[in-house]
């Protein structure tokens, strides 16, 4: 299990990749335009709530669940970028 800077590093990095991606999109085609926000603000909202939850866990279990969830979200993501390359 990682300790909170690990996954504070990790999750922005999650995050900017997806936004990194997003914009790439955006640059190859500009109908996807609007898909590319949705998923740039969804994933922005997300760090700022996790990272907030991260604050405020104080043991062992709450620390696993917010590792599961982050690793859910990033295939949530991935998902979602993947369905923009269709």
């Amino acid at each position: 299990m990682s300790n909170k800077r690990i996954l504070k590093r990790n999750i922005n990095e999650m995050v900017f990749d997806v936004v990194e991606e997003c914009f790439h999109h955006q640059m190859l085609d500009e109908s996807k335009a609007p898909a590319t926000e949705k998923l740039i603000t969804e994933a922005a909202s997300f760090q700022d709530v996790i990272l907030g939850r991260m604050h405020k866990a104080k043991g062992k279990a709450e620390f696993r669940a917010i590792v599961a969830e982050v690793e859910a979200k990033a295939l949530t993501f991935v998902d979602a970028l993947n369905a923009l390359n269709k």
